[in-house]
């Protein structure tokens, strides 16, 4: 272990990492008051560049997926990064900052015996962040963690973005936890479908039959595709989207230059448009909407993503549904309500999820099968429920919000309570989405608003658009805008007027 110096004092920003040399490690230097932390450069989430973070309340923010870490000793405090900063030791002589070029070991949390078993069923943004949170809390206990995937635990946000584009191989799909989290404590992992969870017994039954008692809980089951009731619908080629292996079936299906058919203009139906072009397959889209994802980001929003996909290649079939898929074994054309008939030996149906909760007893289930849930995300005696199963209470009233982040967030909250503590949702709902090479960033949950003011312009490049009720902002949506984004993210914890939304946007303009 050597120290190096690095930077002189007066070069570091309060609000900004710096990012230095130490040896052949790449480190960010913070400082916080009259002392200087030294962690690793990039996001052990995705690898953001964290010098490109902003400093706010405490919290360092990453500048792609607004994962906060603490200033003053590098723990993660929100997903969508599970794990802590590795630390460098670092001092200051004579105005000289000097850090070592190994990282500091990491402090293990005591492990006490524990007798209870807590189970986990599920192994994807919820589930996963669960896990992590009991581990890394210390739980002694038996954890047993059950998923229907032989290898669960990975990104599926990478899917949709980049997998069915043929960047990233199936197999190469970032796993969520590292393999060194997993060794923590009592960890077993179950593969298998759980027939039934009995909540009076606190008992699960998996499909072999094989039984387990708990003592606490969490269901993360996340959703599964839905199918539209809809003549052919189970012709081969028909698929969905919600797994590795659905991508990897995808893949293979999949010819550049060939057709393909997506069902749906949400969010997932046109990542896998934008996915799909850039493949070289050619693409149509059958919306229901004139414009896509106007009611989630506004009409101007919407058209300017329906443009963006046309100028790549995209066709939009609508607004209509469609009527039958047309194959003897096979799909081969499908059949619209307007009367078009679409050739093609490929669908992807991207007509959204339904809550996998089939299998819960003893718990009634709200009219969409999603587990009702109070602010602490208890479902039941012993029981909790996270991500986009769960119906929770967002600022009086109850919602169901199917972001992959939101159900990090859930995971983490569920397992701290799990573990005995009070803790409630209160933070801000953030998802983004990656379309033909642009990302769209979106803060907050807007039930409904009655203005949007734009700083610049969708049509033509970065913006930022506030999504109000009156003067009050409920979400804000952005391309670019890294920085204000990442303030945003902490700031608006608080209610939020216009006003002050724009004094922040424009001091960091």
């Amino acid at each position: 272990m050597t120290q190096h110096a690095v930077a002189r004092l007066e070069q570091l920003d309060p609000n900004r990492p710096l990012r230095v040399q130490a040896g052949n490690e790449e480190v960010i230097l913070i400082r916080h008051g009259d002392r200087v932390h030294a962690y690793q450069a990039n996001c052990p989430h995705a690898g953001a560049p964290l010098d490109e973070g902003v400093i706010c309340n405490g919290l360092l923010v990453c500048p792609w997926h607004k994962a906060a870490f603490a200033v003053d000793e590098g723990a993660v405090c929100e997903p969508p990064a599970l794990t802590d900063l590795r630390r460098y030791a670092a001092t200051v002589k004579d105005g000289e900052i000097w850090v070592d070029d190994q990282p500091l070991p990491h402090a293990e949390p005591p492990r006490h015996s524990d007798a209870r078993c807590f189970v986990v069923i599920g192994a994807g943004a919820a589930g996963s962040a669960a896990v992590a949170t009991l581990l890394a809390h210390g739980f002694g206990g038996r954890l047993v963690w059950i998923d229907q995937e032989r290898q669960p635990a990975y990104d599926r946000t990478a899917l949709s973005k980049f997998v069915i584009s043929g960047e990233m191989p199936p197999d190469e799909v970032p796993a969520l936890l590292e393999p060194d989290q997993l060794r923590r404590g009592q960890l077993e992992r179950c593969f298998g479908k759980v027939r039934a969870l009995d909540v009076k017994k606190r008992q699960i039954t998996l499909a072999d039959g094989k039984r387990i008692d708990y003592d606490a809980a969490l269901l993360a089951t996340g959703g599964k595709p839905q199918r539209p009731e809809l003549p052919g619908v189970d012709l081969a080629g028909i698929v969905t989207l919600r797994s590795r292996d659905d991508a990897a079936r995808l893949l293979d299906a999949a010819e550049p230059g060939q057709p393909v058919v997506i069902v749906g203009d949400g969010f997932i139906g046109l990542e896998a448009a934008s996915a799909l072009r850039k493949f070289g397959a050619q693409v149509h889209v059958v919306n229901r909407h004139e414009v896509p994802l106007s009611k989630q980001l506004g009409e101007r929003i919407g058209r300017s993503i329906r443009e963006l996909h046309e100028r790549k290649g995209v066709v939009f079939h609508g607004p209509t549904e469609v009527e039958r898929f047309i194959g003897e074994e096979r799909v081969e054309a499908v059949l619209l309500a307007n009367g078009e008939e679409l050739a093609t030996p490929l669908v992807l149906l991207g007509t959204g999820v339904s809550p996998a909760t089939g299998f819960v007893q003893g718990v009634a289930l709200a009219e969409d099968r999603s587990l009702r849930v109070d602010a602490e995300l208890h479902a039941g005696e012993q029981l909790w429920a996270a991500g986009d199963i769960a119906t929770f209470p967002l600022a009086g009233r109850p919602v169901r919000i199917e972001h992959w982040r939101l159900a990090q967030q859930h995971g983490v909250i569920a397992a701290a309570n799990m573990l005995g503590e009070q803790r409630r949702y209160a933070d801000v709902p953030f998802f983004w989405t990656y379309q033909h090479g642009r990302t769209y960033e979106v803060l907050g949950h807007a039930h409904a608003w009655d203005r949007i003011e734009f700083v610049g312009e969708p049509e033509k490049g970065d913006f930022i658009a506030l999504q109000c009720v009156g003067e009050q902002v409920e979400a804000v949506i952005a391309k670019g805008y890294s920085d204000a984004m990442a303030q945003l993210s902490q700031r608006m914890k608080r209610t939020l007027n216009l006003n002050e939304a724009r004094q922040l946007i424009d001091s960091l303009a």
